[in-house]
């Protein structure tokens, strides 16, 4: 534990990766031994900028994130990339492997990017990418990225443990494509159009207005921030070095205005809620009462003898146990 805590924070990114590793781990052992290394790297944590990045299939944004990644490190930042993996419903392996998208970032010796596997968790968020984004600030990175799997999931999850929540979109594509959009728009610190390039930048620019009056009739997320929608391309680069001044304008808005920290601290709490959730559900699927029940009343929720609530009711009796006087 000394040995990998001193990795950490000398910022090796073998150790790093072994950290995470530890962390996402299901075993009960490994699972006290990453709170241990949780308390232990706390405070030499919060220096960095979380940024949440989201999007549609198809919208580019691995490539996004690596040219955006590049321009950073050139400049001398370290910045981490934690790719949510979508996880098989079959087999439960992650199937896209977000490090063979983004090579010539991988290499950088200012980078580093994980792709972590959902494992169904809502909102395509790895259930440990909170202690993640810790562990990658403790090891001194300034920047973290976490790409979320953008499939109309509910974005929540991301939204509420990063400062900002960038929302990439597709010109010309139908509703059939974006019905997320307005979900995530709601949910949006940064709108960009991305691939506004070659025959694309004029239908990306008829965008970004449509986008602009629709973020203008909704309800404002801060009363310190008006969302901008931008263009950019992944490919060309062109308008990113554009967006990521406006996410540290973004910083600097809401720093002076107290929301910064006030986040933060409210994303502390939510982090705890959803852990005791988290706990609940596995010890209740471990109660061995309920996994003796368990079998029979889903046969008969299956089969509709027995109504899905009157099912939880009766398994979640049997949790509790006897009725004390």
């Amino acid at each position: 534990m000394h040995e990998l805590e001193a990795g950490v924070l000398a910022g090796d990114r073998s150790a790093l990766g072994r950290a995470i590793t530890l962390i996402e781990s299901s075993l009960a052992r490994d699972q006290a031994l990453a709170r241990e290394l949780g308390e232990r790297i706390l405070p030499h944590t919060g220096a960095g900028i979380r940024v949440g990045i989201t999007g549609v299939p198809g919208v580019g944004k691995s490539t996004f994130i690596e040219t955006l990644g590049r321009q950073l490190t050139a400049r001398g930042t370290k910045v981490a990339v934690l790719a949510v993996d979508p996880s098989s419903t079959r087999s439960g392996g992650s199937i896209l492997g977000d490090k063979t998208r983004m090579q010539e970032l991988a290499r950088d010796p200012l980078a580093f990017v994980r792709p972590s596997p959902s494992r169904g968790s809502l909102g395509g968020v790895a259930r440990r990418t909170r202690e993640a984004i810790l562990l990658c600030e403790a090891a001194g990175y300034e920047v973290v990225l976490v790409e979320t799997v953008g499939v109309g999931q509910s974005e929540t999850m991301v939204a509420g443990m990063v400062d900002c929540f960038l929302v990439l979109m597709l010109a010309g594509a139908g509703d059939e494509l974006q019905g997320i959009k307005r979900g995530i728009l709601e949910l949006a610190d940064l709108v960009a159009i991305n691939k506004a390039d070659g025959d694309n930048v004029e239908r990306a620019r008829r965008a970004r207005v449509e986008y602009a009056r629709a973020l203008h009739l909704m309800p404002r997320k801060s009363v310190h921030w008006d969302v901008p929608v931008l263009t950019c391309s992944g490919v060309s680069g062109e308008g990113v070095d554009v967006l990521w001044a406006e996410i540290e304008r973004f910083q600097a808005a809401l720093s002076a205005s107290g929301e910064w920290e006030a986040n933060r601290a409210q994303q502390r709490v939510q982090a705890m809620w959803r852990a005791i959730e988290w706990g609940v559900l596995e010890v209740f699927g471990e109660h061995e009462q309920v996994r003796g029940r368990m079998r029979t009343v889903e046969l008969d929720v299956r089969e509709g003898r027995l109504a899905p609530d009157h099912a939880a009711a009766e398994l979640l009796a049997v949790f509790r146990g006897p009725a004390q006087d």
